[in-house]
């Protein structure tokens, strides 16, 4: 496999990440918990869903890697009077995930994955005309 490819392939792998964190946080959005109090939740008591993000950072040899960070802050306070979980207030902690940019986030991993695939295909095209030009 060819230098292209390699890289090509970093980045196919850092689109399907980058999918699958977007997928994980649109599913889990609802997934509300107690509101922490003092910045902590009480014992036995359900959390709320932590959002992830992907970071993507340039690979020494070429290419992107990808890690895997929670969102700060990772709830926000919502009402919900009627959730057995609410406080005095009607408040329970709701996961800090923007629907609208997590479908930007799944479109931009939809069309760097399909232009890094083209760039692997190039490079297959270029290397057989290659070995078919010496042969």
């Amino acid at each position: 496999m060819s230098n292209i490819s390699t890289i090509a392939l970093s980045g196919m792998n850092a689109a399907a990440r980058r999918l699958d964190v977007s997928a994980s946080n649109v599913a889990n959005a609802g997934t509300t918990g107690a509101l922490p109090v003092d910045g902590t939740v009480p014992p036995g008591a359900p959390q709320a869903y932590v959002p992830l993000q992907v970071v993507q950072t340039e690979s020494a040899t070429g290419g992107t890697q990808t890690s895997v960070t929670s969102v700060t802050p990772s709830t926000v306070a919502t009402s919900d009077p009627s959730a057995p979980l609410a406080n005095q207030d009607g408040l329970v902690a709701a996961p800090n995930v923007d629907l609208g940019q997590e479908m930007v986030s799944q479109l931009v991993a939809k069309y760097s994955y399909a232009a890094n695939a083209r760039v692997v295909a190039a490079d297959d095209r270029m290397t057989k005309t290659l070995i078919d030009t010496i042969a």
